[in-house]
């Protein structure tokens, strides 16, 4: 029997056991801290049932390994040349490409397609950003869920809630909503305003933890100043909740172990950044840091305090709005950003500019479609790996349990290409593997990640963990000033207005981003008159993608919802950047639905 880890991009990072004679069947690791005994039907089914890419390809013709890797030395060989990199493996290693294009005096990106403009935001009040363990979860008397469906995105949490008071916060009706002490089904985007109402609530009522305030955050006059500059009444008539349920809210906090977990559809938006900095602010206003059974857990810094090997120094263009017209070659690896960036007409546009467009993956998709090099990879069962997460503090190894006869690893690609172009080989593998694994100390099979702190924040914050928190004392919204939309607001029991719908991008739960199971359904509240199953054109600004109607009342008669890995979904968003984090901003942006027969 074999331990590894789940390289999947998900926070649960689950410890597996495989006995390499009967692979592919999988067991979860029942020992390991975090992983509960069960693996998700994401890894133990979806993934293990993907068909993969088998054989190389250059311009549609099949090849030998070491003939693609031939061509892409030469198709490398230009003087503008980017790495755009995916996140469909988690693992370490994965980063080792880096290596080549800095030899290469290559291109690399910054930002991210998921969590920087909440990162920014945390970075804004504490100035960095541990890991919530947890055991602090475990600890705690009331769980605030706030944007996350937990169900879906970080199910082996599920047991930490057990017997705690639920309150959740979401646009949707999730399934913890369904089960939760208290469900706010606020307005899309309105989360910074629901945070800083709730925390100008508490200042009000004197309910602040002076003790902790005095110690930690000695600003809190000067914040309290600026929740006053938001009128009461219009904001919670934007964010549509009332005073009572606000006021409940509060009731069942105050005084209590409390833990905040935070998702990522808060901080898909311009103003990412600052909602995250606002939920921060209120949490540090009722002392909720620092304490056994409290905090604030939203995607950690899995890299924290970690010399990583595979940090270059490279010119770095935007990964949101990435100019690949501006390169001749392209090479993406474990990605599809034909689907899965933002503003698909404008990825696509881009990527036709490029001369050669290289892909490297494990799955054929709308990227490796317009590829002119296609590269098989391997799996994260089929070679040695290190696993971190950004919700925990194990630092887990990824062993190899299988002998593929297709596909190169990352390792194995970064150093063939390496020499083919006349520099020394890497060093081995198991150098680069150890040089993680060696700055974390070891308990039994697991690690422990090097920045690892039981109760976050407790001496103080800042990287000494001796500075103060910082209070936001600014906010702009640009998009509320200048963008024109009308209310849900019901006219009679069959009449409903609405000019334009938030769009609402979750993850699903038969996919992972536009891996394994994809669909075409956008769900509707039923009182907006589409039927269940008849077709309909969704667009925006930016493009548009026809989709199959399933009616909900989970959803807010002014919102639709369309996972992130629908077919077609990123025609309809934005390629814009985050004010702070360089994030991508899926959510900024309002539909049209019309049905086809109009």
């Amino acid at each position: 029997m074999i331990k590894t880890t789940c390289g999947l991009d998900c926070p649960d990072a689950c410890g597996i056991v495989v006995a390499p004679e009967h692979f592919p069947k999988i067991t979860s690791d029942t020992a390991h801290p975090t992983s509960n005994g069960a693996l998700c039907a994401l890894l133990n089914k979806y993934m293990l049932d993907e068909t993969r890419i088998k054989k190389a390809r250059v311009n549609g013709k099949e090849v030998t390994l070491d003939e693609v890797l031939n061509v892409t030395k030469e198709a490398l060989n230009t003087d503008s040349k980017l790495l755009w990199r995916g996140s469909g493996n988690f693992g370490v290693m994965q980063e080792i490409t880096n290596l080549l294009f800095e030899k290469l005096e290559g291109s690399t990106t910054k930002g991210t397609l998921c969590d920087g403009s909440g990162d920014a935001g945390i970075l804004e009040g504490r100035e960095i950003n541990h890991i919530l363990p947890p055991e602090q979860i475990d600890k705690a008397e009331v769980v605030v869920v706030w944007g996350k469906n937990i169900t879906v995105t970080a199910s082996h949490l599920m047991p930490y809630l057990e017997g705690k008071k639920i309150i959740v916060i979401d646009p949707v009706k999730t399934a913890i909503a369904k089960k939760a002490d208290l469900y706010l089904q606020i307005t899309p985007r309105s989360d910074f305003y629901v945070a800083i109402m709730l925390a100008r609530f508490t200042l009000m009522g004197d309910h602040e933890d002076s003790d902790f305030i005095e110690e930690f955050a000695s600003d809190i006059e000067d914040f309290y100043d600026f929740t006053r500059e938001f009128r009461i009444r219009p904001i919670l008539e934007y964010i549509d909740i009332d005073l009572n349920k606000m006021g409940q809210l509060l009731e069942l906090i105050l005084g209590k172990k409390t833990v905040f977990l935070i998702g990522n559809g808060v901080q898909k938006y311009s103003t990412g950044a600052s909602t995250l900095h606002a939920i921060d602010a209120l949490a540090a206003t009722l002392g909720l840091f620092g304490k056994e059974g409290c905090g604030v857990g939203f995607l950690g810094n899995s890299k924290l305090n970690f010399k990583n090997p595979f940090a270059v120094k490279t010119n770095k263009v935007e990964k949101v709005n990435t100019a690949f017209g501006d390169f001749e070659t392209v090479l993406i690896q474990g990605g599809n950003p034909v689907a899965s960036m933002p503003n698909s007409n404008h990825v696509i546009a881009e990527l036709k500019k490029t001369h050669t467009i290289i892909y490297y993956g494990l799955y054929e998709n709308e990227t490796s479609a317009m590829a002119n090099i296609v590269i098989p990879a391997k799996n994260f069962f089929e070679k040695e790996d290190v696993r971190l997460s950004y919700a925990h503090q194990y630092v887990n190894p990824m062993r190899k349990v299988h002998n593929c006869e297709y596909g190169i690893s990352e390792y194995d690609f970064t150093n063939t290409l390496v020499q083919k172009f006349g520099f020394d080989a890497l060093e081995s593998e198991e150098h680069y593997i150890n040089l993680w694994l060696d700055q974390c100390k070891k308990e039994g099979d697991y690690y422990i990640h090097p920045a690892y702190q039981e109760i976050p924040y407790a001496e103080g914050f800042g990287e000494n963990a001796d500075e103060e928190f910082i209070f936001p004392d600014e906010f702009e919204d640009d998009f509320i000033k200048t963008k024109q939309f009308t209310r849900a607001r019901r006219k009679s029991k069959k009449e409903v207005v609405i000019s334009d719908y938030w769009l609402i991008s979750p993850k699903a739960n038969k996919a992972l981003n536009t891996q394994f199971q994809r669909d075409n359904k956008v769900v509707l509240h039923p009182s907006l008159g589409f039927n269940n199953g008849e077709e309909v054109k969704v667009f925006s600004e930016h493009g548009e993608q026809n989709f199959i109607v399933k009616n909900s009342e989970d959803i807010r008669e002014d919102s639709v919802l369309i996972t992130a890995n629908a077919v077609g979904v990123n025609f309809l968003t934005p390629n814009i950047i985050s004010e702070e984090g360089n994030s991508a901003c899926y959510q900024e942006v309002k539909v049209k639905v019309e049905k086809l027969n109009a």
